[in-house]
């Protein structure tokens, strides 16, 4: 592991970190109008110049120019592009970066960071731009995965939670807090040093004051993050039963295109389904199930297998039932199954029903299981109703606030562990402990808080966390 000094920012620790060039596609890959590739290290303008047979090529910086590509090898023109020079330190990275705007042919791409390749430039390696940026003080650590979840934000809150953190949001609500705990923790070192008796009683008073302040800004902060995961990750729903209950109606009504096969043979549907939809803007995973039976059908009981499994992992399980026949034993032994499971019942097909019948199937059901819909897949009745049952119970008062909101599970933990190592040192003080002791949690906490932006995060973590970013970002 290697520190780098980050002049806007404490040390950070960085892995595999070296001053060589990097090149990778910031598009994604396929047929574009435009591919869009990046370089980044002190070589960039050179090897770009190697395009134009000139080993003296320095653009305008930021100002876009239209250049010819050659292949250095044969002179032979392959591409018009533009051309776009980021000066260090005024890029993303902080390094030299230039970007080369092609077509969006995969051959012709391919072709162009082949060309950088063979003059010395290196394959980024997953996150590896943002992780330059961060080594070279552009941003921190919460503002880096802020990057990757922009790229990943499924709907309109996850996007504008996404640029809240980069725009340094989250990191600017942690700085008062960690400046707070790192003058309570300067006092308690000065009276460790310097003062033979215990803290005078005012002084000791102000302390826990303090601390209690800090836990609780910690610990609202945290509080805030299972609206954030709500928006940012959202609900995993299943939707099990018997065969021809109309599970595969339903999820083609709640999608809105004809993604399931439906026919009126049992067993149709022999492996799951996965596809996503949004509810009040949040983000769900919808996943149409085998029909749950006693079958000697070998592929589907495959199904079945994998519907039972499915039901222990989801966050909500959508029980089916058909709302216009008699509870059968699979109706039955499924409902039992789901004791304990967050589940919603849905009666299917009322449009067969008269406005009597439903009521009384409503009413029969509703009295051992309130959360209850009736629906018809067909003509689309009660769906409306059935979205609101899905998110209802998940949903808070953190969820349409427009204030930042802790998305990230990492982040989340962190905070909690501030806090209770906040609260620890506190229980210590009123036991009247030495500072020596008292100091350890504070410290633990305060290295928490440090982590999340990245001041005291290992090389190891960095590693594990700029893997999950796109190649070209």
């Amino acid at each position: 592991m290697r520190l780098i000094s980050n002049p806007a920012y404490p040390v950070y620790p960085v892995t595999n970190f070296m001053p060589d060039t990097i090149v990778a596609l910031a598009t994604p890959t396929g047929r574009s109008g435009i591919g869009v590739i990046r370089l980044s290290g002190s070589d960039s303008l050179r090897i770009t110049g190697k395009f134009f047979g000139d080993a003296d090529f320095v653009p305008d910086p930021q100002n876009a120019h239209l250049k010819r590509l050659h292949d250095p090898t044969t002179g032979e023109v392959i591409d018009e592009a533009i051309i776009t020079y980021f000066k260090a330190p005024h890029s993303f990275t902080g390094e030299d970066v230039i970007e080369i705007s092609c077509h969006g042919s995969p051959v012709l791409l391919r072709q162009v960071i082949d060309i950088c390749l063979a003059n010395d430039a290196r394959m980024a390696d997953a996150g590896e731009f943002s992780l330059r940026a961060l080594a070279n003080g552009r941003i921190d650590l919460a503002e880096a995965e802020a990057i990757r979840d922009l790229i990943d934000a499924q709907t309109v809150s996850s996007v504008r939670q996404a640029i809240r953190q980069l725009r340094g949001e989250f990191s600017k609500q942690l700085q008062p807090l960690k400046d707070d705990l790192l003058n309570v923790i300067v006092v308690l070192e000065s009276a460790l040093e310097f003062v033979e008796d215990d803290l005078p009683e005012i002084q000791a008073e102000n302390v826990k004051s303090r601390l209690k302040a800090i836990a609780a800004e910690t610990e609202k902060l945290a509080a805030t993050f299972k609206a954030g995961r709500l928006i940012r990750e959202g609900l995993r729903v299943a939707l099990v039963g018997r065969p021809n209950v109309g599970k595969s109606s339903l999820f083609n009504a709640l999608l809105g295109s004809d993604r399931a096969i439906v026919t009126e043979i049992a067993g149709t549907t022999r492996d799951q389904i996965h596809e996503r939809f949004t509810i009040d803007d949040i983000p769900i995973s919808l996943i149409d199930t085998a029909g749950l039976r006693e079958t000697t059908d070998t592929v589907e009981s495959i199904g079945v297998e994998r519907s039972k499994a499915t039901m222990a992992d989801v966050d909500v399980v959508i029980v089916m039932l058909d709302a216009s026949e008699e509870l059968t034993k699979e109706d039955n032994e499924i409902l039992g199954s789901v004791e304990g499971i967050s589940h919603i019942i849905v009666g299917n097909k009322i449009d067969k029903l008269t406005p009597e019948e439903a009521v009384g199937f409503e009413s029969k059901i509703k009295s051992q299981r309130p959360r209850t819909v009736l629906v018809s897949a067909k003509t689309g009745k009660g769906l409306d109703d059935l979205k609101d049952s899905i998110v209802r119970p998940f949903a808070t008062e953190d969820t349409a606030r427009s204030g930042f909101l802790v998305s990230d599970a990492r982040h989340h933990d962190l905070l909690v562990r501030a806090a209770a190592g906040i609260e620890q040192s506190l229980d210590q003080m009123n036991q009247k402990m030495s500072e020596e002791i008292v100091l350890i949690g504070l410290q633990n906490a305060l290295r928490s808080l440090g982590e999340i932006t990245g001041e005291t995060t290992t090389g190891d973590m960095l590693t594990r966390i700029f893997s999950t970013f796109c190649i070209g970002k």
